[in-house]
Parts: structure tokens; C-alpha cells; sequence
């Protein structure tokens, strides 16, 4: 076909489906040659505004039609005018007639300097409005009611990329236009403010707006920065770039870039606006040494000689065995790369874990077992290719949001979905079939799956044949379940399963995420080896918007487990116990490395408690308040001679630290984090570290030096290269490379990356099928008679495991703590009213948390969060852990419930004092 339009009568090719717009600036390469007010990078063509009028003809000079440019394709033979005299004409009648209805503030106005008004209005030759002014009808109150939006409507030009954004770009439906004609104008909800809306604070309506109508606290699109930088967020696995403001050392403010190819000019409120922890008071701005039961202020020096003369103590007198470390999954991959080699080559221990043992390790471990590689098979730009979408225990609305409000546009759009979740969560309004099992029946569920496709003949044969192995074995063990024992485990009717797993084999691609729902059972790695057969039985892996695709909880916890903070696998996932790998790892390191299997998290804790671990050093991980049965905990960090904790704030875990070391945010460090979907991506230093503080890579250096181990100081690029050479996946990555960004491992020598894996064959050969029954929990086996109810932990949108960043700014205010979901049932029977507060007692003890009835939950099961330390929910959670991979069971907690008599009791005290 013949592609060739002409812009002011000179010939070019265009491309299908574009537009005139994109036509026009791609050819000349100016994006200010067509003027725009409602067009934006992120959201569809919508011609409201009709500043973006062209004219058009069908020969060389021929009689032309004006039309919108934004939104009319270009087709052969078009002969477009994008300057004509009439054009130019129509563009500065209409900048007038916006600005008859404008504020004429400009000097005063917040975005002055960077308003797109302003700037059209400039560049359509505005120099005086011909017609006469009117009394502004958006003259209305500024909505200040939020601790982040701001509206002053009297700015508005209703072009609608407010609404828009909130549709397109978020899903949440909160801003729209009321009135007719001259009367339109955007409301927030039922006509209310920000703070009053079901608004998520995500700050998209802001970022859209091309005037200062709606804004935020941080005055976002001002001028006032001296200096941009492009970084990643701490947050969330999802890996969002971020540009950050600064003037004179200060962050000012944060927006999305909209080249970000994780998340395209969007990101969540704690992203773009939960930043202010970084130089709020509560920063820990000194080493701290604890003595005679107090912590004293230290020089770096005087912390480095305690933690150094302890070690060696420990060393000569318990052996290295008796010292372990937790790294962080909130820290970059070089740091984490260091703190494993530190324990690895300089104390001579593998007892190195992080945070990843209580959240994906069944994952990396089953996704190992199955397809020989731990890690998210596709990228998430594959949505856009995808029949079909199931979501298994997730909630990424709240916990990867802006993933999820990917994946929660399909659902609305209509993609096949379905969801497996114990809550109704927000996707599940949406999905087509919403399968709401009883917490810890995974395993039942997907043998149900399973079983259907099998005796339907849904299957892949030709996959299955020549990419799998032990099909036979498993399909002869699925045949031999029970279906009424299945449905009743479950409590989800057969056909309903029967119909979503249809649903799913006959997609011609399939989409799978899955989280921390399907991990933290005993059953853990079972249940992600059983969605493994799910994949591979319906030829689901190695193709465009198919695979299997982990969620990962926080920002680096992949990156974490890559650079072998693991206590079996070292740097590159190589096996610690293999002798060629060890000789390898000592050839490299010049270090003896062992070669046995170190402790896991909670070896660790029980080894402290049993007194063999006599040191333990821990890097940016909360684990009193965030790790399951508190007391047990805390009695293990009180065990250790010696605990490190490297730390931003003193959190509970710090509060029994030996020595603290205050650690760098990362705003004020370099490296590199990986992405739930293995992308790697530059962490670029905003702000130099508070003073005090140090980067902790640079702190594990000095102690590595110290310790008679020369390490060269700390640079992302130096350990980069070092990393390169050992983790094979990382073989063609280097810092100056990754560019904007990122790249997906594997990367080859030559630098290039990989989008998808297993497209020709698995990692070691063929995929292997593996059969698991259903095994009731422990907790359950135990304990339900006593402790009825099942509670089951989560996560909230505003806040990010322990809360230590987030209570820290402008979120704890719009949720302000944590609370018991409960099913009105279960309230009226236990007589619980909403907002009374509810004593949960478990075997493990007990906590007071304020009750909001729901019917999110079925009767029976109860669901919370541990954000915040005045519950410390984990008090009550279990010692139970998946069976092979230790990730412990937060999803199955046997409890009773009562309405709390001690709790009330203090409020009245408290009441009584403020009187």
C-alpha cells in the first residue's frame, strides 16, 4: 500500500494509524509546530480544545477542510497544511476565547513559566483579547481539604485531561464535567473535595493539567527547580522512573516521565509524593552505640572499631558459622552484591538471607524446579497482547499500582480475567470470573484446574510433547482426585471453576500474575510448581502476552535474590554446595568461600534464640514488626551478642540493636535496581546524604576493609563491573549503557537484552510437570478448634510493609492506621459494631485493632495489615513456613476474636487526661 501524505506539499511515508499530529512532528521534528491544549503524551486523542486544527486538502492546493489534527488519521493522497494563513487565523480566535474565561494572573500564578496556556497562547501571537472580558464562572473556592491536591477551578479550560487521566491512565472515575455549555465544570465525586472523593492521590489529574487547575502541595509543575533528575522509586516492584525537582540541595517535587517504559508517566501517591521522609527529623544522623542498656552517639570510627572487634571476637571464639547477615531489598543490587560477599569472603559464612525469604522465595524456587529460571517470564507490555488475564493471590491496585491499574483497564475493557483471591479485592469487581477460595486451598484450586483441562482436552498437546516432561506422571495423579473433595476444601463451586479454567485453556494467550496469596502458605512452592503445569499444559510460556509473571513485592527484592542474597545460592543464583561454583567463587572472591547451606531467616532467629548464632547484622529490614510471631522475634534480636542494624529511623528492630548505623536514602545514593520484570535500571543520586549519614555499600566497604579484605570505596559503575564478571545474566551490563531505560536480563556480552524468556526451550531443557495433593495447614490442624476464625495479612495503597517511610509523610494522613476487616455476620454475632475496637488473639498472643465491617471477606475469615507499630499484628502470626522454601504463612492465621475490654479502657484513661 502506498503511504505517502504531503506536509506544505512535500511528500513523506507515514505510518499506519497515525495521526496528523504524530505525523507531522515525527517528519519535521518540531513539537511545537502544531499547537495542543488537550493532547497529552499518555492519554487518547480527544479534540476538545481544536487548537490543533490543520487544514487539509485531497490534491496540491485543492479546496481544504480545517480539521483536528490530534485525532484524524492520515491517509494517502492528504495534502496538510499545518501553518496557513486561516489556520493560524482560527487558532488565535480561539486562545482568545479561552482567555476571556482565565484568570489573567500569570505573574502570580504557580506555574508561571511552565503553563501550557501560557505557552500557546505565546505561540499563537496572543498579544491583546479582542473580546470583552466575563465574569469567570469557575471563580470558585480552592479545594485545599488534601495533603497533596490542590484544585483552583477558577484556572480551569475544561479540556478535560483531568477526567481523562483519572479514566484512562488510573481507572478511578472520580473527576468528571457537570453543567452544560458555559456552565461545564469538573467535579470531584458527588460534587466534593479531593479529600472527601474516592481520589488515590496518584497525581495523574495534575501532571495532565496544562494550567495550574489542579495541582499539588509541592507546586509540582513550577519553575523553581534548578536541577532534574531521573531516578527509580523505592517503593513497589513495579520499577516507576521518576524525575525529581531539586533547588539548592532541596527535593522540591516529583513527576512521572512519560518515556518510561515501566510505567509511562503514571505513578502511585507513594512514588510521586510520599518523598518528605527523606529529610524529616526522625532520620537517625549518627552512629549510635548502645551501652549500659542506652544508645549513645558514636563516631564512625568508634562503630566501625566496636562491630569490627566483635566480629573477630565472635569469629576466633564460635566460628564464622556463628555470624550471619540480612541483606535489603529496598537497597540497590551493588549493595546487596557487597553485603553477601562480605559475608561470604570476609566472615567465611553462607548464612546470608533478605527479605525475599518471606515473600518469594517459593517462587524463585518453584519457578526453578519447573523452568530452571526464578523469574517473571514476560514483560508487562505484554498486556497489550493478551486474550486473557489471572490474577492469583494479588492485590496490585494496592500493592503494584500502577501494574495494576494496567491490568484493571483490560479487565474494564473486557480481557478475559480472572481472579483467585480469598478477598474481594478491587479487580475483582471487574474480572469475569471472581473464584473466592478459602486462604491456603491453593494447591485444591489448581488441581481443580488442572483436572479440567486435562479430562476436557483443553491441553496443548503439541507443547506439552515437545517442550515438557512428566506429563504422564502427573496426569495419572490428577485423574485420581476428588471433586466433591476438592469443591468442598475450596468452598468455590466446580462449575465456576470449571468455566475460568476454560476460559483460560482456550485463550490463544494467557497472562499470569500472581503474589504474596499464592507464597506465604506451607504449601507455598507447591502452589507455584502447580501454576508452572498451568502454564505449560495450555502452552502459555515463550510467547506474546502469555508466561507466568511473579509480582515482586518490594522495589529490589529480585534484584536481592540475583546478587545470591541467599543462603544456597551466591551471586548469579550458582549453587553454594557445587564444588566447581566454589572453586569459582573462591578463585574469584581470592577468598575461602564455604560450602555448605547458611541459615534462613528464621534458622537464623532460631539459631539466636539457641544460642549457636552469636551475631547478626541487618540492612534496612524492620524484621520485629514485619516477620511473623513478634515475641519470638524480638527474643532472638535480644539473644545475639552482637546486632548491626543499618537504618534511616529507629524502628523496632533498631530499638534492640547493639550498634546502629544511619543509612543513605535512596535519593541520596547510586546503583541500579531490578524490576519485577528483570529490568535493571539507574538509581542516579538526587541529594547528597544527610550529614551523618553514609551510602550502605560505602559502609559495608569499610567494614570489609577493616577487616583485612581490600575493597576498592564505593562507585555503582566499579561494583557493576565487578558483578558483571560473576553473575552470568548480568554478563553485558554496564552503567553507562542502561541508559533511560534499563535493560532486561539476561544480557548478553554485546549489551543486548532479552524481553522473554523461554521461547525456543527452558532454561535446563524441557519443563518439568510436578504433582502436589492438598495438605491442610499445621495452624489449622492444630488450632481451629480453639481459634475459629482464619485472619489473613495485606497491604494498603498508602503505606509499604512496616510504615517506617510512609508514616513519614502526607500518607498517614489519608490512612491513619491499621484495622480488622471483618463480615458483618461475623461482627453481629461476636456483637462488634464498626470502629469498636477487637481484641485477636491467636496462639501467639493477642492485639487490639480497631474493626471496619466489609464484605470483602467471607464469614469466618478475618484480613489485616502491619503498617503500623502501635498493633504490631505480627504478634499473633505463626511459626509456620512453606515446607520447602521457609517463606512463612502470613495467609493462614487460626484466631479468635472478642470485643476488646483493655483497649477501651485506655481510651477512656487517655479522654480523661486530655480533659
Amino acid at each position: 500500500m502506498n503511504r505517502v501524505a504531503y506536509i506544505n506539499n512535500q511528500p513523506h511515508e507515514f505510518l499506519e494509524g497515525e495521526t496528523i499530529l504524530k505525523f507531522v512532528k515525527r517528519v519535521t521534528g518540531k513539537e511545537k509546530l502544531i499547537p495542543t491544549l488537550c493532547d497529552a503524551p499518555n492519554l487518547d486523542p480527544f479534540g476538545s480544545c481544536r487548537v490543533c486544527s490543520v487544514d487539509v486538502a485531497l490534491e496540491q492546493d485543492g479546496k481544504t477542510k480545517t480539521m483536528a489534527s490530534c485525532h484524524t488519521p492520515v491517509t494517502s493522497g492528504q495534502y496538510i497544511y499545518p501553518d496557513s494563513k486561516e489556520v493560524k487565523k482560527l487558532r488565535k480566535n480561539i486562545m482568545e476565547l479561552v482567555l476571556t474565561d482565565h484568570p489573567l494572573d500569570c505573574l502570580t500564578c504557580e506555574v508561571n513559566g511552565n503553563c501550557e496556556l501560557q505557552d500557546v497562547a505565546a505561540q499563537v501571537g496572543i498579544r491583546e483579547v479582542r473580546y470583552p472580558e466575563g465574569k469567570n464562572h469557575l471563580d470558585r473556592e480552592k479545594d485545599l481539604s488534601h495533603p497533596y491536591m490542590t484544585s483552583d477551578m477558577s484556572k480551569c479550560i475544561p479540556c478535560y485531561r483531568c477526567v481523562r487521566a483519572c479514566d484512562e491512565v488510573q481507572g478511578s472515575f472520580v473527576l468528571s464535567m457537570a453543567g452544560r455549555g458555559f456552565d461545564s465544570h469538573i467535579v470531584k465525586g458527588a460534587d466534593t473535595t479531593f479529600m472527601e472523593s474516592d481520589c488515590v492521590s496518584c497525581g495523574a489529574c495534575a501532571q495532565a493539567c496544562p494550567t495550574s487547575a489542579i495541582s499539588d502541595v509541592f507546586h509540582s509543575k513550577a519553575v523553581e527547580a534548578d536541577e532534574t533528575t531521573r531516578t527509580i522509586c523505592t517503593y513497589c516492584g513495579v520499577g516507576c522512573n521518576l524525575e525529581v525537582s531539586t533547588a539548592n540541595g532541596e527535593i522540591l517535587s516529583i513527576q512521572a516521565p512519560y518515556d518510561a517504559q515501566a510505567n509511562g508517566g503514571h505513578t502511585c501517591l507513594k512514588g510521586r509524593y510520599a518523598f518528605k521522609f527523606y529529610d524529616h527529623p526522625d532520620r537517625l544522623r549518627s552512629p549510635l552505640i548502645k551501652r549500659n542498656g542506652k544508645f549513645e552517639e558514636a563516631t564512625w570510627d568508634e562503630a566501625y572499631d566496636h562491630i569490627v572487634n566483635e566480629l573477630n571476637r565472635i569469629k576466633a571464639e564460635h566460628g564464622p558459622d556463628s555470624i550471619a547477615g540480612i541483606s535489603s531489598a529496598r537497597t540497590p543490587n551493588e549493595e546487596n552484591y557487597l553485603m553477601q560477599k562480605f559475608i561470604r569472603a570476609v566472615v567465611g559464612t553462607n548464612n546470608i538471607d533478605c527479605c525475599a525469604r518471606v515473600c518469594h522465595s517459593p517462587t524463585a524456587l518453584g519457578m526453578q524446579r519447573a523452568f530452571g529460571t526464578g523469574a517473571a517470564t514476560n514483560s508487562i507490555d505484554d498486556l497489550n497482547h493478551t486474550d486473557c488475564i489471572l490474577v492469583i493471590g494479588a492485590n496490585p491496585t494496592d500493592a503494584h499500582p500502577v501494574t495494576g491499574v494496567k491490568i484493571k483497564q483490560k479487565f474494564m475493557k473486557g480481557v478475559t480475567s480472572i481472579v483467585i483471591d480469598p478477598r474481594k479485592i478491587e479487580l475483582a469487581k471487574y474480572a469475569t470470573y471472581h473464584l473466592q477460595l478459602r486462604p491456603g486451598t491453593n494447591v485444591a484450586m489448581l488441581n481443580m484446574m488442572l483436572y479440567y483441562i486435562i479430562t476436557e482436552g483443553w491441553a496443548d498437546d503439541a507443547f506439552v510433547a515437545e517442550r515438557t516432561e512428566g506429563y504422564e506422571d502427573l496426569k495419572k495423579e490428577i485423574l485420581n482426585l476428588d471433586m466433591d473433595e476438592m469443591e468442598r476444601l475450596t468452598g468455590v463451586d466446580r462449575n465456576l471453576v470449571k468455566e475460568a479454567t476454560q476460559a483460560y485453556a482456550s485463550s490463544k494467550a494467557a497472562m499470569e500474575f500472581h503474589g504474596l496469596g499464592v507464597t506465604e502458605h506451607s504449601q507455598g512452592t507447591f502452589a507455584i510448581q502447580l501454576i508452572a503445569d498451568l502454564v505449560m499444559i495450555t502452552g502459555n510460556v515463550g510467547k506474546k502476552g502469555a508466561g507466568m509473571n511473579p509480582l515482586r513485592g518490594q522495589n529490589n527484592v529480585q534484584g536481592a535474590a540475583d546478587m545470591g542474597a541467599q543462603p544456597h545460592q551466591g551471586a548469579g543464583y550458582l549453587d553454594v554446595t557445587d564444588p566447581e561454583i566454589n572453586h569459582r567463587y573462591n578463585t574469584f572472591y581470592k577468598s575461602d568461600v564455604p560450602s555448605h547451606v547458611g541459615y534462613k531467616i528464621p534458622e537464623m532467629f532460631d539459631a539466636a534464640i539457641n544460642g549457636d548464632l552469636k551475631a547478626l547484622w541487618i540492612i534496612g529490614e524492620d524484621v520485629v514488626q514485619t516477620d511473623p510471631n513478634t515475641n519470638k522475634v524480638i527474643k532472638a534480636m535480644e539473644s545475639v551478642d552482637l546486632l548491626v542494624v543499618q537504618e534511616l529511623f529507629m524502628t523496632e528492630t533498631a530499638e534492640r540493636a547493639t550498634v546502629i548505623l544511619p543509612g543513605s536514602s535512596f535519593l541520596e545514593k547510586e546503583g541500579t535496581f531490578t524490576n519485577g520484570e528483570r529490568r535493571i535500571q539507574r538509581v542516579n543520586k538526587v541529594v547528597e546524604p544527610l550529614e551523618g549519614t553514609k551510602p550502605d555499600g560505602q559502609i559495608i566497604i569499610d567494614v570489609m576493609n577493616r577487616m583485612g579484605y581490600d575493597q576498592p570505596d564505593y562507585t555503582a559503575a566499579g561494583v557493576l563491573e565487578e558483578i558483571a564478571q560473576i553473575v552470568p545474566f548480568f554478563a553485558g551490563v554496564k552503567w553507562e549503557e542502561l541508559g533511560e531505560n534499563g535493560k532486561q536480563w539476561p544480557v548478553k556480552p554485546d549489551g543486548t537484552d532479552t524481553q522473554m524468556l523461554h521461547t525456543d526451550q527452558f532454561k535446563h531443557g524441557k519443563g518439568q510437570f510436578a504433582f502436589f495433593p492438598f495438605e491442610e495447614s499445621k495452624e489449622l490442624e492444630k488450632y481451629q478448634k480453639d481459634y475459629p476464625y482464619i485472619i489473613t495479612t495485606n497491604r494498603e495503597l498508602e503505606h509499604y510493609n512496616c510504615g517506617a517511610m510512609t508514616r513519614r509523610t502526607g500518607n498517614v494522613e489519608i490512612l491513619t492506621e491499621d484495622v480488622l476487616l471483618i463480615n458483618p455476620e461475623d461482627a453481629a454475632k461476636e456483637g462488634i459494631e464498626d470502629g469498636d475496637f477487637v481484641c485477636v488473639e491467636s496462639p501467639r498472643g493477642k492485639v487490639d485493632i480497631k474493626a471496619e465491617i466489609s464484605d470483602e471477606m467471607k464469614p469466618g475469615i478475618l484480613s489485616s495489615t502491619f503498617h503500623f507499630p502501635e498493633v504490631m499484628l505480627n504478634i499473633i502470626t505463626s511459626d509456620e513456613h512453606c515446607s520447602e522454601a521457609m517463606c512463612p504463612e502470613y495467609k493462614v492465621v487460626s484466631c479468635r476474636i472478642r470485643k476488646s475490654k483493655g483497649k477501651f479502657k485506655q481510651l477512656a484513661e487517655a479522654e480523661a487526661d486530655r480533659q
